[in-house]
């Protein structure tokens, strides 16, 4: 009998070493020597198990990977593990580990879409763009909005684009909406594809209006905008960049891009245009200024005849 107790002593002894000892590795600090991320594949238990050892992220023993299958099964009710990409902090504990693949936020990355690129520019933009899944073909001109994109793990690039595609909707719908009423701009594409122009010939939001009311009055006298990007946009189909100065050959060009040839707006945009250059031109500045050239300052000087306009010209040639 006294030999039956001692053998039950000893087993229970074992007992609450094993689950003391356990309690302690489930809470203990992990062998991750800096935070890191880690994509997570969908799998079984076994498999996440593998790629988290892997990764350094859980210790690389039988008895890690016990304590690490056992706390899945024992707070199984907490929720499942999600497959994604995830970051785990410094020494992370099993425990920390189990919870971030249960309740964490996936790793996101961002992806920024400066204003005034071609869709060709936009497209190269995302498929370079690491983490995505898939591969796309130029969108229609003008129909993204440029800002900066969250995405996470495996998202395919198709649907980036299409929410890129959604977000320039609903601006454009705001913007529309609230706009000043004219006749010019008949359409939602003539808006877009006149801030474009608006976006490409200046960086300062201060002038985008003054700008965009220089080509509402063109467009209302029956004026050519000639307005250079458009040209630039002509020669290279929105593929390439452009590093020389226009000839006066290139102004000639018979295209319907080409502002200098024709009076009325090209047939799309030239770029995707940003919210300011799309409220510049759904609410221009007032007057009656019809030219403008750059000032050497980084800005233009505006007039509202050819004779002040020629003076202007000439002032920046001496500069």
């Amino acid at each position: 009998m006294r030999r039956l107790l001692y053998g039950v002593s000893a087993l229970l002894v074992c007992l609450l070493a094993v689950f003391f000892y356990g309690k302690y590795t489930y809470f203990a600090p992990g062998p991750l020597d800096n935070a890191k991320n880690v994509v997570i594949a969908k799998g079984n238990v076994a498999a996440i198990l593998n790629q988290l050892q892997k990764e350094k992220v859980v210790t690389q023993s039988y008895w890690g990977g016990f304590i690490f299958r056992s706390g899945i099964k024992l707070t199984d009710k907490a929720g499942t593990l999600h497959a994604a990409e995830f970051s785990f902090p410094k020494q992370a504990s099993i425990q920390q580990v189990i919870d971030i693949l249960r309740y964490a936020k996936p790793v996101q990355h961002k992806l920024t879409i400066p204003e005034g690129l071609t869709a060709y520019q936009i497209t190269n933009l995302v498929n370079d763009a690491p983490y995505m899944t898939g591969q796309i073909q130029p969108p229609e001109e003008g129909t993204v909005l440029p800002q900066t994109y969250a995405y996470e793990w495996g998202m395919s690039r198709e649907k980036m684009i299409f929410r890129m595609q959604q977000a320039m909707q609903k601006k454009l719908q705001k913007i529309w909406g609230e706009r000043q009423v004219l006749a010019e701009i008949k359409t939602q594409q003539d808006l877009v594809t006149l801030a474009s122009i608006v976006e490409r010939e200046t960086a300062l939001k201060r002038e985008r209006p003054m700008v965009a009311r220089v080509f509402i009055n063109r467009l209302h006298l029956g004026m050519r905008l000639q307005s250079d990007p458009t040209v630039i946009y002509a020669l290279t189909d929105g593929k390439n960049d452009f590093d020389r100065r226009l000839t006066r050959q290139d102004l000639e060009i018979v295209n319907p891009y080409n502002t200098y040839w024709t009076s009325a707006l090209p047939p799309t945009p030239i770029c995707s245009p940003g919210e300011a250059a799309m409220e510049a031109v759904a609410h221009p500045a007032e007057g009656k200024i019809l030219y403008f050239v750059a000032n050497g300052t980084g800005g233009h000087s505006f007039s509202t005849s050819l004779a002040e306009h020629n003076h202007n010209v000439a002032a920046e040639k001496k500069r």
